[in-house]
């Protein structure tokens, strides 16, 4: 299997995992602060990096290099995550799912501006099915739903969460000089945790964490280790093998693994005309999964090229 190939795989396995997030998330978002769940996930999730990095590569003295580095990634998703809690708060599931489905424009716009990574008219294409076929499936393929869509506080808030995700991916690129991707996602969460903590210690403190109900902490710890530990490594590896568009596309598999953790859930499925939008995404994939046109494949094969799949 290509490096590409493995990166591929590694977002598709993402998606299933943040997907998994949105229905086990949803259960607790209003019984803790957004500061406070996203300081312990990050907080747990740095425990279960940094032991997987132990018993694997190791902690090299190497990587603790320009620590600046994890802070500014650390910086980025944290302002994801606390802005996606706020926005919730006000703004309803289907319109920040709708807003969530910009993130693959923006870290498109995000890699030229950071790597001079170059969308091809073929990936321009791919995003723009997947997006349709994103919001087929995310208004439940009621067009008068789409079309009553209109832009909030909530819905604001948390686009600004989602430029700050769309950045990060091209800089993890920027940024790591060699780091296997579970050493870089624990400096990365670790510095997470430091600026959170300071950030949010006063809403840490107000937290009466031995009284939390017991779904909370059964969320908690799923974001934790799976939306957030593990989807922090797939991200990174991925990011390290394919272009910052490719990888962000996967975002659009979300709201079709929704679905299906929804039916798992004992919540029923959707109607067979929403399975349109769900085709649309897979064709979205597929196209992304060929290889790049020859002029990108000569490209990726210069020095120093971003699209390729070495990192930087």
């Amino acid at each position: 299997m290509s490096a590409q190939a493995r990166g591929h795989l590694a977002m598709l396995v993402f998606s299933a995992l943040v997907a998994g997030s949105f229905s086990l998330g949803s259960l607790i978002a209003n019984k803790i602060a957004p500061e406070a769940i996203t300081a312990a996930r990050f907080l747990i999730a740095s425990v279960v990096i940094g032991v997987a990095a132990l018993v694997t590569t190791g902690l090299p003295r190497s990587a603790a290099q320009a620590p600046w580095r994890y802070l500014v990634l650390g910086g980025l998703f944290a302002t994801y995550f606390v802005l996606m809690f706020y926005g919730l708060k006000t703004a309803p599931p289907v319109s920040a799912a709708a807003v969530f489905t910009l993130t693959p424009v923006l870290s498109a716009v995000a890699g030229w501006v950071l790597l001079r990574q170059v969308t091809t008219p073929r990936m321009a294409l791919a995003l723009t099915v997947g997006a349709v076929g994103a919001l087929w499936v995310i208004f439940r393929a009621d067009w008068q739903a789409a079309a009553a869509f209109e832009i909030g506080g909530g819905e604001i808030i948390y686009f600004w969460g989602c430029v700050a995700h769309a950045i990060y991916t091209p800089m993890v690129r920027k940024l790591n000089r060699g780091e296997p991707a579970v050493v870089f996602t624990f400096g990365t969460l670790v510095a997470g945790c430091v600026l959170l903590t300071l950030y949010g210690w006063s809403d840490i403190r107000a937290t009466d964490w031995a009284n939390l109900p017991l779904i909370v902490w059964v969320g908690l710890l799923y974001v934790s280790i799976f939306a957030t530990a593990a989807s922090f490594v797939l991200v990174q590896f991925a990011a390290l093998r394919l272009p910052s568009a490719k990888v962000m596309a996967y975002t659009y598999l979300t709201p079709s693994w929704v679905i299906l953790w929804e039916i798992a859930l004992g919540n029923g499925g959707p109607v067979a005309l929403i399975l349109v939008g769900v085709v649309l995404t897979c064709v979205a994939l597929l196209m992304l999964l060929r290889p790049d046109d020859q002029l990108g494949t000569a490209a990726a094969a210069r020095p120093g090229a971003n699209s390729g799949d070495a990192g930087p």
